[in-house]
């Protein structure tokens, strides 16, 4: 028999996870891209700092941290004396894979007269090169304390840097990254079903491309996008993002109608994804039992990438984790 069939299942699984999160005095977190099983067990679901940040203030001895392996590290960088385990490892990111730290740092070397404002979605080694860290709902305001005649690398997000530059009308040398589920969603796909649903609004994360920004009436992070969700006046909203955040949504409001933006083949399945995935309800109970896969980063280098995170929370402390990027 196998380690995998000796794995409990259905109801005992959540039993199990349930008492492994007592005995281990564990937090278990989970992003809005997860699962609806992973978020309907966590102890909070939200975007990745908010969740970082809610589990430091926790009594936890360990954090269990269903998201993409930024995220945990992130939880790392501000809780060191947690234990941190991510259900599995392989648990990337298109964003983070497209900055490596050495093509980073030369970049940096080769631009002296700019300052790098990095987007959270990067490595900790990333974040150890950068100035200031920024999240979807804290990168306006943080961006309109920096002088304009200040150069800016914004990185590795072009999308969020694009939107940024043409709302403020800056001018921030631009990293060339792009998420691979945002840049999915198709223009073509999105115009059919706003036909089909018309004076439905249009809520969508910045990293989306810019003509699918162009339609939304609404741009933000996905815990901005919820709080619009809650707020709009209308019964049907298009939703440009992961379509994982719609189970907090329908939970929210099941008198409301959410419908996920297409992707280019005219469905939402390319907008899943592939890295969120990864998590299941087995692997979040094997690494609450076996305390791995765990999080370690050296204590320099977390110094160094807590930094540039703490210079965000000191220019927008009111705003992270608020989500908010306002209206299109």
């Amino acid at each position: 028999m196998t380690a995998q069939s000796r794995l409990p299942t259905g109801t005992d699984l959540r039993a199990e996870i349930d008492r492994l999160r007592k005995s281990r005095n564990a937090v278990i977190l989970a992003h809005y891209y997860q699962k609806p099983e992973i978020q309907d067990i966590a102890d909070y679901v939200g975007d990745s700092l908010q969740l970082s940040q809610l589990a430091a203030d926790t009594d936890a001895d360990v954090i269990a941290f269903c998201g993409v392996k930024f995220m945990a590290d992130t939880a790392k960088i501000l809780s060191p004396e947690k234990i941190v385990v991510l259900p599995d490892m392989d648990a990337g990111c298109s964003l983070e894979d497209s900055c490596p730290p050495d093509k980073f740092r030369a970049f940096r070397e080769a631009h002296p007269d700019h300052i790098a404002l990095t987007y959270i979605n990067c490595s900790t080694e990333v974040k150890a090169l950068s100035d200031v860290i920024v999240t979807s709902s804290s990168a306006e305001t943080i961006l309109q304390q920096i002088p304009e005649s200040q150069k800016i690398i914004f990185g590795p997000d072009r999308h969020l840097g694009g939107y940024l530059n043409r709302k403020f009308n800056r001018d921030m040398l631009l990293w060339p990254g792009v998420c691979i589920v945002h840049e999915a969603f198709s223009e073509s796909e999105l115009l059919k079903l706003m036909q089909q649903h018309p004076g439905a609004p249009v809520a969508a994360h910045p990293e989306c491309p810019p003509h699918v920004v162009a339609h939304a009436d609404y741009v933000g992070s996905t815990s901005g996008i919820l709080q619009f969700a809650k707020t709009f006046p209308g019964d049907t909203l298009i939703v440009a993002t992961e379509p994982h955040i719609i189970h907090q949504m329908e939970k929210a409001l099941p008198e409301k109608n959410f419908i996920g933006a297409p992707g280019a083949d005219g469905n939402c399945n390319c907008n899943i994804c592939p890295y969120m995935a990864l998590n299941t309800m087995e692997k979040l109970y094997t690494a609450l039992r076996d305390l791995e896969p765990r999080i370690e980063i050296e204590e320099g280098l977390r110094l160094k990438a807590k930094r540039s995170l703490d210079r965000m929370l000191e220019m927008a402390s009111g705003t992270v984790g608020m989500g908010d990027l306002g209206r299109a």
